[in-house]
């Protein structure tokens, strides 16, 4: 028990895998890597090494979905709920704020639950987020 223990919180020993913990703990949901990366505004291949990372400390998991892979929290595990709960109370201040802002804006682009855009640069997502908004409003 003490090696998982070291493990997972070796993992959570750096800024961006708790600004990624975040963005899974607050949401709810289970996020394709795409939506990770236009939340947390980092480049693909980071975001996919700390996945890895977290992936392999007991985590999250991922379930793929023909070509696109859903990572999520494992929950079932009381060392896992009880390290989510904390980090729910503790993970707080602009930064995370922003990154859910972010994640929030991302998933409105979803369709039936489920990422359809993929990765896009900044300014296509922007419009394409602009667009969603104007024609829910409509």
């Amino acid at each position: 028990m003490i090696n998982r223990q070291t493990s997972v919180l070796k993992a959570l020993s750096d800024e961006t895998r708790l600004r990624i913990m975040n963005v899974f703990i607050t949401s709810g949901e289970a996020l394709c890597v795409c939506e990770v990366v236009d939340a947390l505004h980092l480049p693909q291949y980071q975001i996919s090494k700390h996945l890895a990372i977290l992936k392999n400390a007991g985590v999250i998991d991922v379930e793929k979905d023909g070509t696109w892979g859903y990572h999520y929290l494992i929950t079932d595990d009381p060392l896992n709920k009880m390290l989510f709960s904390f980090l729910k109370k503790y993970l707080v201040g602009e930064v995370f704020d922003d990154d859910i802002k972010q994640l929030d804006l991302r998933l409105l682009l979803r369709e039936e639950g489920r990422c359809v855009v993929g990765f896009v640069d900044e300014k296509e997502l922007k419009t394409k987020i602009k667009d969603k908004v104007k024609n829910s409003q409509v």
